[in-house]
């Protein structure tokens, strides 16, 4: 997967942009993503209020502003609470991430508008790809002619995650 972060303003601004290029409106979803230390990458347990669901989610993805890589493995999970407090037994809990995210699909890209607790706004590009090195420039490619679309200012691009964030 490829995929970039950004700090925004105005998320009206972008869903009247994004209805304007025919993305396809998913929904919203408030999420609570717990975060765990582990010895590399990071893992987190992500529950979703509105419908109930959750996923335990590790991931390794670079630190850097713009398009990155991100490989990323993901469990559905049908006892959230029970893994939680299994989880807090085993490894040191790190820092809860409260959002509301607003997802859109736009040609293979999700993108989502997240209102982070405590950090604010942001949009977040993620696009599936191949190990290919050529493809996953072509994605990247493609992630940035999408931020251009969007007017989504360079300098504004976040290269942490918002566990880092937060803790920062």
């Amino acid at each position: 997967m490829v995929e970039l972060k950004a700090r925004v303003d105005d998320h009206d601004f972008l869903r009247n942009e994004l209805s304007a290029l025919g993305a396809e409106r998913v929904g919203a979803f408030r999420q609570t993503d717990s975060y765990f230390v582990v010895p590399e990458g990071r893992l987190k347990l992500r529950e979703v209020e509105d419908d109930g669901t959750a996923e335990l989610i590790y991931y390794d993805r670079e630190d850097v502003a713009g398009p990155k890589s991100d490989d990323a493995f993901i469990l559905r999970v049908k006892e959230p609470e029970e893994l939680k407090e299994i989880l807090k037994k085993i490894l040191a809990p790190l820092v809860v991430v409260e959002k509301v995210r607003e997802i859109y699909m736009y040609k293979g890209t999700q993108i989502h508008l997240d209102t982070v607790k405590k950090l604010g706004k942001f949009i977040e590009f993620e696009r599936p790809t191949s190990d290919d090195p050529k493809r996953i420039q072509k994605d990247r490619l493609n992630l940035e002619k999408l931020m251009k679309k969007l007017k989504i200012n360079p300098t504004n691009l976040e290269p942490l995650s918002y566990s880092d964030l937060i803790q920062t």
